[in-house]
C-alpha cells in the first residue's frame, strides 16, 4: 500500500470512528478493499491519531478562525486530524508533503470549499511548527 492510499484509508477510518464510535480495528476492516492489507504506516497513523487526539484537536482549534471544531465537516475534520498527526508525530515526512496530501484528499472527498479550508488551517499550523 503506497502512502497516498494509506493516508486516504486513514482518513476514511478516522471519519468512520468519528461518526460511529466503532473501534479502529473494526473501522479498518470495514474500510480496506478485499485485495488490500493494512501496512505499518496506516496502522501507526490511525492509532497515533487516536492516541494523540486531544492534543491534535487542541492544535486544530487554535488555528480555526471563526469556526469550532464541532462545526467543521466530518470529512474535513478527519483530514485535518490525520494531517496534523503526520506533521507532528511522524518525523520522516516533510511537513509540506503532509499539507499537500491533505489538501488533495480534502478536494477529492470533502465539500466544494474543503481544499481551501484545509489549506488555510494547515498552512497556519505549518507556520507555527516550521519556524
Amino acid at each position: 500500500m503506497n502512502r497516498r492510499l494509506a493516508r486516504l484509508r486513514a482518513v476514511q477510518i478516522l471519519y468512520q470512528i468519528d461518526l460511529t464510535s466503532t473501534s479502529w480495528e473494526e473501522a479498518l476492516n470495514n474500510t480496506l478493499e478485499e485485495d488490500e492489507t493494512a501496512d505499518d504506516y496506516l496502522k501507526q497513523t490511525v492509532q497515533g491519531t487516536l492516541q494523540h487526539l486531544n492534543d491534535i484537536d487542541s492544535i486544530i482549534k487554535e488555528h480555526l478562525q471563526h469556526w469550532t471544531l464541532e462545526r467543521v465537516g466530518n470529512v474535513d475534520r478527519a483530514v485535518l486530524r490525520e494531517a496534523v498527526h503526520e506533521m507532528l508525530y511522524m518525523e520522516n515526512i516533510p511537513l509540506h508533503v503532509s499539507v499537500n496530501e491533505a489538501i488533495e484528499i480534502a478536494k477529492a472527498f470533502g465539500g466544494e470549499e474543503s481544499g481551501k479550508f484545509v489549506n488555510g488551517v494547515l498552512s497556519s499550523i505549518l507556520k507555527k511548527y516550521e519556524g
